[in-house]
């Protein structure tokens, strides 16, 4: 009696492993194509970034151009241009103003 019992449970088997298998591969094919969806959200984000960076780059460049610094600093901070007479040499060395020879 129980090899009959196995018999006839042996075509439930089969057709659930054939079953069971189409639903993994099923299953594995969806979740495959969801990470390829995700995978190209990431690359359009990065682009995005990249693109981001690049234009923000772009615009310290133009920000900090030497004469816009110096056309800021005359209007809205009210500096002057330096004058010879102004310039501090840090040398290490002392001069006598009156003679220009080193002490």
């Amino acid at each position: 009696m129980n090899s009959e019992n196995l018999n006839h449970f042996k075509p439930f088997c089969s057709v659930l492993i054939v079953v069971g298998s189409l639903l993994a591969i099923v299953f594995f094919q969806m979740e495959e194509r969801r990470l390829g969806y995700n995978l190209l959200k990431l690359n359009r984000e990065h682009r995005s970034a990249l693109e981001e960076k690049r234009d923000n780059e772009i615009k310290l460049a133009k920000i900090t151009k030497p004469q816009l610094l110096d056309q800021v600093a005359q209007s809205r901070l009210t500096l002057k241009k330096l004058q010879s007479n102004q310039i501090i040499h840090l040398s290490g060395r002392i001069e006598n103003s009156n003679t220009g020879k080193e002490l």
